[in-house]
């Protein structure tokens, strides 16, 4: 288990890993968020973009406009819906007036179980940008990349600049991003790595943790991780039939009990995954192989 760094975090403190991105770490920390959601602002010029305002509180909202100075927020850029990153963007757009864009509201008939990071149902974009579609400013293009899987309207956004990609929770550094069944979807999320393993992309910003600077080195092992996960279930139904919290304490030892949900959630996406390619069914709560 990856264990967050000790305190202090740079909260509210503009950081610049680089001259067109400036960083601003929200007051979220969890097990589930890491030291706290990274809000980016892009841009050097007259304006900025904003990338996933993050939570709706008042001292990140004043931290993001302290950032921007004097510059105009321009555009309110949000990767996905989960209430870590898009609560913030309708606040943010009030106090601006930039419009708010990205990716797609989500809408589900069977929310499911949840986990920490539940859906912000305050979101409506103005603007939905489709695959490859474009935002700029003074300076700056940010194309949209869908990246569905670790929800369905997940999307990165790529500076075409710098070579930066943000990529929101489909890929982070601290760790592996969390696929949650109905919405995520654990096939659609491996399509999509293969997508940005099939890119150039110099440097990826995840919303939580350290930038990535070999993206295509991690995206592999991500792969690998992933196809040894399918490995493991099968490996542990081939002992007979399985309900999932069964497969916790065989696949995750000494995990953190406040992780075991997360884990229980990941394990059904995979097989889901499994199923739909004929290698498990189901019986009510129990699993087995084919």
């Amino acid at each position: 288990m990856v264990q967050i760094p000790p305190r202090p975090w740079p909260t509210g403190t503009p950081e610049k890993p680089e001259p067109l991105v400036t960083r601003v770490l929200a007051p979220n920390p969890s097990p589930y968020t890491f030291t706290g959601t990274q809000t980016y602002l892009v841009g050097h010029g007259s304006d900025r973009a904003v990338i996933d305002p993050g939570p709706d509180e008042a001292e990140h909202l004043d931290a993001i406009l302290a950032a921007a100075g004097d510059a105009r927020i321009s555009a309110i850029l949000c990767t996905h819906t989960h209430r870590d990153h898009s609560p913030g963007a309708t606040p943010l757009a009030e106090r601006t007036g930039a419009p708010v864009m990205g990716c797609a509201k989500l809408v589900i008939a069977d929310n499911g179980p949840r986990l920490d990071e539940s859906f912000d149902t305050t979101y409506e974009p103005e603007r939905v940008l489709s695959d490859g579609e474009a935002v700029s400013g003074e300076g700056w293009t940010l194309r949209a990349i869908h990246t569905p899987g670790h929800t369905s309207n997940h999307v990165c956004f790529a500076l075409e600049e710098s070579g930066a990609l943000f990529t929101g929770d489909h890929v982070m550094g601290w760790s592996t991003s969390v696929i949650v069944p109905p919405d995520g979807d654990m096939g659609h999320y491996l399509e999509s790595l293969d997508k940005l393993y099939g890119r150039e992309d110099r440097v990826y910003y995840p919303a939580h943790g350290a930038p990535v600077e070999k993206p295509q080195q991690l995206v592999r092992s991500m792969l690998g991780h992933r196809r040894q996960r399918e490995r493991q279930i099968l490996k542990v139904l081939a002992d007979g039939p399985r309900s999932l919290p069964e497969f916790i304490p065989i696949m995750y030892r000494g995990l953190d009990p406040r992780l075991e949900k997360a884990a229980q959630m990941s394990v059904h996406a995979h097989l889901i995954h499994l199923e739909r390619r004929d290698m498990v069914n189901r019986s009510g709560e129990r699993w087995t192989a084919l």
